[in-house]
């Protein structure tokens, strides 16, 4: 496998990562600075990691993950990507019937929220994994050059996502969750 060939994986790999990044921009564009570097960081270490646990562990639990990768990814990011919308929608009320108040930190983009996102997009990943392995292809360079893509079209995305959010204003946040539960939904297929 050449290195564009592996650069070209790593673009098709990172593209949820890229959408959920874009959304994570809209959503929260009251995020700290560090914290939105953490998600190009997170996603770009998840997706050479996957890959690179598949390569190690492909024969051992590589059938159940490619089996059931999608159904993963969709109850995560579809569980994620509904409260975002329900977030969303009672902002857009005013807050409903005010006997529900929602803390900031309930709407904050936490270490945590990052950290599931960057599992969630990132088990696709685990199945290319097994597949370097069985074209036996030199696994450090490949999953660098996946790692480093990733995090650079995350960085794209942050600034895609900052430039743009303001655009949708209070909608942002729907539109972030609706972007999500596609994500999970493409995943099943």
């Amino acid at each position: 496998m050449s290195i564009v060939e592996i650069v070209l994986l790593g673009v098709a790999l990172s593209m949820d990562a890229f959408a959920v990044t874009i959304s994570n921009a809209f959503c929260y564009p009251n995020a700290s600075r560090a914290r939105l570097l953490a998600l190009p960081v997170a996603f770009g270490v998840f997706q050479a990691g996957m890959p690179l646990l598949g390569y190690f562990l492909g024969g051992v639990v590589g059938d159940f993950i490619e089996t059931y990768s999608g159904i993963i990814t969709l109850v995560i990011l579809g569980f994620i990507g509904g409260n975002m919308i329900k977030e969303g929608a009672c902002a857009l009320r005013g807050g409903g019937d005010g006997e529900e108040e929602v803390s900031e930190n309930d709407n904050a983009l936490t270490l945590k929220v990052i950290l599931v996102q960057a599992v969630a997009t990132s088990i696709d990943a685990f199945a290319v994994g097994v597949s370097l392995r069985a074209v036996s292809v030199a696994v450090a360079p490949a999953v660098s050059i996946i790692g480093v893509t990733t995090l650079l079209c995350c960085i794209v995305a942050l600034a895609i996502g900052k430039r743009f959010g303001h655009l949708l204003g209070d909608r942002a946040q729907i539109v972030g969750g609706v972007v999500l539960v596609f994500i999970g939904i493409k995943a099943m297929f």
